[in-house]
């Protein structure tokens, strides 16, 4: 069964969608010629051809569509004489027809398979089930991978390269490197430095930092002249004394002003003899000399060494590379200052004393400091210049590493999450596919041996008699339908065996198109197929016809409705549209509504309009269509009704039916009647006219409740006795009362109406 029908961008349906939903076993559509009717019909028929539009089927299982619309009436009334022959199950072969039933319910059962499995796959409304938990799932990850791509985008981007606009591409790349990422796993912050340099702007080559040389001073702290104590000769006779006083240092000190006191001690003021400037010339030689210039020398060297390297180190703070921790190096350059200023007092010390043993303060471990800080920096440079060199190579490198950070670390709990439950669902849904599959198969399997069975059983015979015999009973003696020399199809015939196709006026040819179809729907234009399940849509089939023919047709589709409702044919649902105000009250009527217009849940009403060049659909809860002529037969049903209206209401329903709709003469109504019941039929018709010509006659003659209900006894007894008491069952709805003996009940009321009518 169809659910919903979606209509756009065809014919006159513009690019808002049109949506009939909630479509139930019998939906009428009601428009006028031109505004879109067919249009339903032809998507109905062939989806397939307008792709825009949807035909929604119940468990996503289509069932056949047979389509009565104008493009029905050309196929099967075109330049060929034959029409397809319509075959039906005969009645001879019982034994196979019980094969066939058996067979249609063992289809039935893998249909219902096939629907359960289906609503456990994709849901009732084919939106739900396993394949909604996978879409939800995957839905789910991509949102959590997209979540990823957000928070490191902007460090990041040129690893997203390629999937940044679209999420369910970055979930993809997701997985592909989920299954094949073999790259180091490195710390996301190791990483965001890395990508300041390889995914920021182009990068330039970085100088090394150059190293200074600490030779030349770590050399020194092994001058031999630092462990030497520098004193005068021991030979000279002064030399016993300074050597137990110790104080070769002070003596040295004190020469200088001797020599300018010019042979008075500068120590004690007095006059000293010449040998002893002899003996300090003597004590103080040139060894002495030697040694002493030796220790200004170190004093010196040292000096410049320093400064030169602390001046090499302060150039390399003042312009420090990026590479460079610069704070470390600066303390330990501090140390080092700190030391060497040391050396220089001790050095300083050792020149005024020469005599005293001094050792320098060691700088290797603060220049090892030194050496391990720029060493680190130009290894980093030199890195640096690397990735420089082969900054492609390095940019896919970082890439790879940035994408296993994330799976490996970020996304692991998602992954997990997301794959075992992936594993399922995929497994789940491809076992309901399996067995969906085996169970269409064992359907078609038995659908081949309901064919085969129908080929054996079927014939065109029983339509050729029930079309002739409706034909003849409906009054169309003109033609009829015969058998042609194929043994498969129909030809037309006049009575004198002249093909009749051609010469077939408007009415007989849209009323024999309407049987022909009609019957097709109890089989199939092929040997299978008769008991197929289907879906039938009547397009405007009254549209030629006269109001006799009108009733008829709508008898005859009523009639289908009462298979489907009862559930005893293959029809599962019907959809009627029509331009016809009268065929549509017909058609639609219902008589289990308890109100006249409320919809019932087995039916929809909907109404196609067209405005701006554009065709909509309304959805209505109630039938849409009240005529004038429903709304006279209202009136007939108001039990307050008023003596005076009714006259003309009568009249006009009368004329309407019999004579506007039908074409029949009053006399032939008349004359339906035979005796005292003639009199009173012709009596109503003058009284109905006088009635509608001199509407205020009541004003001088009083029409009192018992000869309106006699002449509505009579009303009712028109219809009767014409054949159309169904009709006016239909329209007295729960005011008909079944009176079989009307004019029994009338007898005693004849006479006075009989004379008012004189009178």
């Amino acid at each position: 069964m169809i659910e919903s029908i979606r209509i756009v961008g065809v014919a006159s349906y513009g690019q808002e969608v049109q949506a009939l939903d909630g479509l139930t076993k019998f939906n009428f559509i009601y428009g006028a010629n031109g505004c879109g009717k067919t249009t339903i019909s032809r998507v109905i028929d062939n989806p397939t051809r307008y792709p825009s539009c949807h035909v929604g089927w119940k468990s996503g299982v289509p069932l056949q569509a047979m389509v009565y619309n104008r493009d029905f009436v050309a196929r099967n009334f075109g330049p060929s004489a034959e029409l397809k022959g319509i075959f039906t199950l005969g009645e001879k072969n019982v034994e196979n027809v019980a094969k066939i039933a058996a067979l249609k319910q063992e289809s039935g059962s893998c249909s219902g398979r096939i629907s359960s499995l289906r609503e456990t796959l994709e849901g009732l409304d084919g939106l739900g089930g396993k394949r909604k938990e996978l879409a939800d799932l995957e839905a789910w990850f991509q949102e959590t991978c997209w979540a990823q791509k957000k928070k490191h985008d902007s460090a990041f981007a040129l690893a997203f390269q390629g999937v940044r606009n679209n999420a369910e591409n970055f979930k993809v790349r997701v997985l592909q490197e989920h299954a094949g990422n073999s790259a180091a796993l490195v710390s996301l912050a190791d990483l965001q430095e890395k990508a300041k340099t390889i995914f920021g702007p182009s990068p330039m080559l970085e100088p090394r930092v150059v190293l200074p040389s600490f030779d030349a001073l770590l050399s020194h702290e092994s001058n031999p002249i630092l462990s030497k104590r520098v004193l005068g000769r021991e030979d000279v006779d002064i030399a016993a004394m300074i050597k137990a006083l110790g104080n070769s240092d002070w003596v040295r000190q004190g020469r200088a002003y001797f020599d300018e006191a010019t042979g008075v001690c500068p120590f004690c003021q007095q006059a000293t003899e010449a040998s002893f400037a002899a003996s300090l010339e003597a004590y103080f030689d040139e060894t002495f000399l030697d040694d002493s210039r030796a220790i200004d020398e170190l004093a010196k060297t040292y000096a410049a060494a320093a400064d030169h390297l602390l001046a090499q180190l302060s150039e390399i703070l003042n312009a420090p590379s990026r590479f460079l921790d610069a704070e470390t190096l600066k303390t330990e350059v501090a140390l080092l200052a700190s030391r060497i200023a040391l050396n220089r007092q001790h050095l300083a010390d050792k020149q005024r004393e020469p005599s005293q043993l001094i050792a320098l303060e060691p700088l290797a471990d603060a220049l090892g400091a030194i050496s391990q800080a720029l060493a680190l920096a130009n290894e980093q440079i030199e890195s640096h210049n690397a990735t420089v060199a082969n900054l492609g190579k390095e940019k896919q490198q970082l890439a790879s590493q940035v994408w296993k950070h994330i799976v490996a670390i970020e996304l692991a709990p998602a992954l997990q999450d997301y794959s075992t439950k992936k594993r399922g669902l995929v497994g789940a849904i491809t076992a309901l596919n399996g067995k969906i599959e085996a169970a269409e198969a064992d359907r078609r399997q038995v659908e081949k041996e309901i064919a085969e069975l129908e080929r054996a059983t079927t014939s065109i015979q029983p339509t050729i008699d029930a079309i002739n015999t409706l034909l003849a009973s409906f009054g169309f003696h003109g033609f009829s339908l015969a058998k042609a020399d194929s043994g498969t199809a129909y030809v037309l015939r006049r009575p004198d065996g002249m093909d009749a196709k051609e010469t077939l006026s408007e009415g007989e040819r849209t009323f024999v198109t309407f049987l022909y179809f009609y019957h097709l729907l109890k089989g199939s234009d092929s040997e299978s197929g008769v008991t197929t399940d289907r879906i039938v849509v009547f397009d405007d089939p009254v549209s030629s016809l006269d109001s006799d023919i009108l009733f008829i047709v709508s008898s005859l589709i009523k009639a289908l409705f009462d298979e489907v409702r009862q559930g005893t044919g293959h029809i599962k649902q019907v959809f009627v549209l029509t331009h016809n105000v009268y065929f549509h009250k017909e058609v639609s009527f219902n008589a289990r509504r308890t109100d006249r217009n409320a919809m019932r849940s087995e039916e929809t009403f909907w109404v196609v309009r067209k405005s701006h060049h554009s065709s909509r659909v309304e959805a209505h809860t109630s039938n849409p269509i009240v005529t004038s002529y429903e709304m006279l037969w209202a009136e007939v049903r108001r039990a307050d009704r008023s003596n005076l209206s009714i006259q003309n209401t009568l009249r006009r329903i009368l004329e309407n039916y019999f004579k506007i709709l039908g074409g029949t003469d009053t006399d032939d109504i008349c004359n339906l009647f035979e005796g005292r019941e003639k009199v009173i039929c012709r009596s109503l018709f003058s009284w109905v006219n006088d009635g509608s010509h001199f509407a205020h006659d009541d004003l001088y003659v009083a029409v009192d409740d018992a000869m309106v209900e006699s002449y509505l006894n009579i009303f009712k007894a028109i219809f009767v006795k014409s054949g159309h008491l169904a009709h006016y069952k239909m329209m007295m709805r729960e005011a008909y009362s079944d009176d079989s003996e009307i004019a029994a009940k009338t007898q005693e009321q004849q006479a006075d109406a009989q004379g008012a009518v004189h009178a």
